[in-house]
């Protein structure tokens, strides 16, 4: 690392753009990209005076011929199947709106819920009078994002048994460009504690549980009281997360669970020391190179 705080790997990285101004791999709005007209605008740029310019600040990012800008601060672009963490934030008409860090609020539809008992069957009016039973205002979920409206809203779904109303536990929120994108994004960890990393960026931390009630359709929520053991645990992982993020560290499973092991020989309200979080932070990423070596 330099004097300017910059790494070499990403002075590298930007060289490979040739006619990138200053050679950098980080733009601001009015940055000038290349003056080379050969190349695309793709999301993040405009063309002034026959020069690629940045609209956004972030990375600057080249597929062939098209480069654009990933904003380092964006709301969630949800794609279909994209798992994401969300508050209830009104009932309506046969559905739910739904907080999920994307530019306008998302819906979940009655009919992409399952009812207790898991059954398959039309929704009848009755379901609709009783849907304040079942998620109210300020209730979270798990859910999956099963298409996009026109005006770029999600429609979520949780009709999978391992969707649905979340109970006790710890709710992180993060940037969604810092979720690294897995097969799975339920994971639970051997420190004695469970994850769900929302593709939005908001992570739900809880106590593994012991059984699923496959009965209760999502709608099971237990609030029997944490034990201190398992507080601990989640808190220590909370913290983490945050020394992660603050690093911008990409979060996946294995990352935090490096972070864990790494943290264990301080105190949990250590962690957020800027000294001991950086000690931490670097522990993890060599213990990522050495994995991927």
């Amino acid at each position: 690392m330099n004097h300017y705080g910059v790494t070499l790997q990403g002075q590298v990285k930007s060289a490979r753009y040739g006619h990138v101004a200053d050679r950098k791999d980080l733009v601001v709005p009015g940055d000038v990209i290349t003056s080379d007209t050969g190349f695309m605008r793709g999301h993040g740029t405009y063309v002034d005076d026959d020069k690629l310019t940045a609209s956004v600040a972030g990375e600057v990012q080249r597929v062939d011929k098209l480069i654009c800008v990933r904003p380092l601060q964006t709301r969630f672009n949800g794609e279909v199947g994209d798992v994401v963490v969300g508050r209830i934030t009104e009932v309506q008409q046969k559905r739910w709106k739904v907080e999920t860090k994307s530019r306008l609020d998302s819906v979940l539809l009655l009919s992409s819920v399952n009812l207790p008992g898991g059954e398959l069957r039309r929704r009848s009016a009755e379901d609709e009078l009783t849907m304040r039973e079942y998620l109210q205002e300020g209730d979270l979920i798990s859910a999956e994002v099963q298409s996009v409206f026109s005006d770029g809203a999600l429609s979520l779904h949780t009709r999978s048994l391992k969707y649905g109303k979340l109970g006790q536990g710890v709710l992180v929120q993060l940037s969604p460009s810092l979720i690294k994108r897995q097969k799975t994004h339920f994971h639970n960890l051997p420190c004695g504690a469970s994850m769900i990393l929302g593709n939005n960026g908001f992570v739900w931390l809880y106590p593994t549980p012991e059984q699923l009630d496959e009965g209760a359709g999502g709608f099971y929520t237990n609030l029997q009281p944490v034990g201190l053991s398992d507080r601990e645990v989640i808190s220590r992982l909370r913290n983490c997360l945050l020394a992660l993020a603050a690093h911008k560290v990409l979060l996946y499973d294995t990352s935090v669970l490096y972070c864990y092991e790494s943290s264990v020989q301080h105190q949990v309200k250590d962690i957020l020391k800027p000294e001991v979080m950086e000690e931490i932070v670097m522990l993890t990423q060599q213990k990522l190179l050495e994995q991927e070596g």
